[in-house]
């Protein structure tokens, strides 16, 4: 790691709720002018980093550096260069969107121009308008904007697009890439995977209060899945679970990498075109009854899958 380019280190982070622990040695850091997207299942303590990380939450142990500086130590310095576009915000719903910017603006010593935030938000035709009247795209770009008034170098991104329609989400997504050509490093939390496909330089995996897993989004897909999956649809749940542990003693493919999901086996492959045919060739040997064949791109959700057993969103 190159330590002159670490904007963010977080290293033994671990947190007690009761006798629950939400974190369990989490360590991570956020380099200069990167995404880092920090990705797990609701309950695996993701929101409890980042609240400890923006300074909003005291960890049990472990020590937080930012720019430098202990976060403890030199909490209201850093805060100054930081900003936090929270999970669940509820701002002033008859304030007009520029006079939650110039709100905003009062809390910092330096600040960005108010007009600048608006035309990079592209809410010029909305500046005069009250929140409460704008939707929910609008609302989500001002709050970016909030974040964004104080010229920070680290940004918080707690699940910024959630609830978005499509066309909303690509325009976050577009300002989202701005703000990265611009030298300032992300930090981003989210529930959809294609999001953090498209913006993140590197993710990390929390499930169960720690980090199972981190890499860009290709070499976890590689490592983890494979480039290409073979999907076999088999109807009868007893030939699929006898096709599933013939495939687990076959020498030809990584059986620790195959899954099997609701009626199919999904088979990673470097070769689907080949190996579709080998599949099928072992089936009708073994008896069994493939009703459907498909391949596919490996992604972030078949990793995501195979290393927490579960959808992101669920419980």
């Amino acid at each position: 790691m190159d330590v002159t380019n670490c904007i963010l280190r977080a290293s033994g982070l671990t947190k007690s709720y009761k006798s629950k622990k939400a974190i369990n040695g989490i360590s991570l850091r956020v380099d200069k002018g990167e995404c880092f997207a920090l990705l797990g299942p609701n309950g695996a303590g993701k929101t409890t980093v980042c609240e400890i990380l923006e300074g909003l939450r005291e960890a049990d142990q472990g020590e937080v550096e930012i720019f430098g500086l202990d976060l403890k130590t030199h909490k209201p310095k850093i805060l100054q260069k930081i900003g936090v576009q929270l999970q669940e915000t509820n701002l002033y719903g008859r304030f007009t969107v520029k006079e939650t910017l110039n709100l905003f603006a009062s809390f910092y010593d330096k600040t960005e121009n108010v007009d600048h935030i608006i035309k990079l938000m592209q809410l010029e035709a909305k500046k005069d308008d009250i929140l409460k009247n704008l939707s929910g795209g609008q609302k989500q770009r001002v709050y970016l904007g909030s974040s964004l008034i104080n010229r920070p170098e680290l940004l918080f991104l707690d699940e910024p697009t959630t609830g978005l329609d499509p066309q909303s989400r690509r325009k976050i997504w577009d300002m989202i890439e701005q703000i990265k050509k611009d030298g300032r490093s992300i930090l981003l939390t989210t529930h959809y995977m294609d999001e953090a496909e498209t913006l993140a330089d590197r993710i990390a995996i929390q499930d169960h209060g720690q980090i199972i897993a981190e890499g860009s989004p290709g070499d976890l897909i590689r490592e983890h899945i494979g480039d290409e999956i073979i999907e076999l649809s088999i109807d009868d749940p007893g030939e699929k679970t006898s096709f599933y542990e013939i495939l687990q003693d076959h020498t030809k493919f990584p059986g620790e990498k195959i899954m099997v999901i609701d009626n199919k086996i999904e088979i990673p492959t470097s070769n689907s075109s080949k190996d579709s045919v080998s599949l099928l060739e072992l089936a009708s040997t073994e008896g069994i009854r493939v009703q459907g064949i498909s391949m596919r791109k490996g992604t972030l959700e078949d990793v995501f899958l195979k290393l927490t057993g579960r959808s992101i969103r669920d419980d």
